[in-house]
C-alpha cells in the first residue's frame, strides 16, 4: 500500500499584477467653453476679460455713457430741457442769459445721446428746442400773431446762443460720425488680415 508522498510542490511564482496605466486626461471641449475648462497653474492670476453675457458672447462696453435716443425722442428731450430752462430763466427775472448759458450743456447731451443710427437729428432738434423754449421769454403785444413776432424777434436778437449751441452739437455729432466710420475701417481691416492703412 503507497503512503502519499509528504514532499511538499515547489512553490509557484505569483502571478504579477498588470502594469496600472496612467490616468488620461479628460480632453477639454471645443470653443470658448474649453479653454475656461483648463486647469490654471497656482499662484497665475487670471487675466481680466470683457464682460460676457448669458450666451457667452463678449460684450464691449460703451464708450460713450448715457442713454441712446431715437430722433424723435431727441427733439422731445431737447425741447423738454428748454422748457425748463426758460423756467429757471423767467425764475432769475426773465434772464436771456441764464436761458443761453443753459442752451450750451442742453446741446452738448443732446449730441451725446442720439444714438448712432440717428446722428444728424440732434442739430435740427437742437435749434428747434431753442425756439420753443423761447417762447415764454418772448415779450408779445398780445394775441396769437403777436406772440409769434416776438418769439421772432426774441430769435434775431439772441441768435448768437442760437449758432453757438447748434455750432457745438454739428461739432460732437462730426466727431462721432468720424470715430464710426475710423471704427468700422478698423474691424474691416482686422476681418481681412491686414493692418488698417
Amino acid at each position: 500500500m503507497e503512503q502519499p508522498s509528504t514532499r511538499r510542490p515547489p512553490d509557484r511564482p505569483s502571478p504579477r499584477p498588470p502594469a496600472a496605466r496612467p490616468a488620461r486626461r479628460p480632453l477639454p471641449p471645443q470653443g470658448a467653453q474649453g479653454r475656461e475648462a483648463r486647469p490654471r497653474p497656482p499662484g497665475r492670476p487670471r487675466p481680466p476679460g470683457r464682460p460676457r453675457t448669458a450666451s457667452g458672447a463678449t460684450r464691449t462696453p460703451s464708450r460713450i455713457p448715457g442713454p441712446r435716443l431715437t430722433g424723435l425722442g431727441t427733439g422731445l428731450f431737447a425741447a423738454a430741457a428748454m422748457l425748463l430752462a426758460s423756467g429757471i430763466a423767467l425764475a432769475a427775472g426773465s434772464s436771456v442769459l441764464v436761458y443761453g448759458l443753459l442752451f450750451l450743456p442742453v446741446s452738448l447731451l443732446t449730441a451725446l445721446w442720439v444714438r448712432p443710427a440717428d446722428l444728424f437729428a440732434a442739430p435740427v432738434a437742437v435749434p428747434i428746442a431753442f425756439a420753443v423754449g423761447l417762447t415764454p421769454l418772448a415779450e408779445s403785444d398780445g394775441g396769437l400773431a403777436g406772440h409769434a413776432v416776438g418769439v421772432v424777434t426774441a430769435l434775431a436778437v439772441h441768435a448768437g446762443w442760437l449758432y453757438a449751441g447748434t455750432a457745438l452739437a454739428v461739432a460732437l455729432v462730426m466727431a462721432r460720425k468720424v470715430r464710426m466710420v475710423r471704427r468700422r475701417a478698423a474691424a474691416s481691416a482686422r476681418g481681412k488680415g491686414r493692418p488698417p492703412g
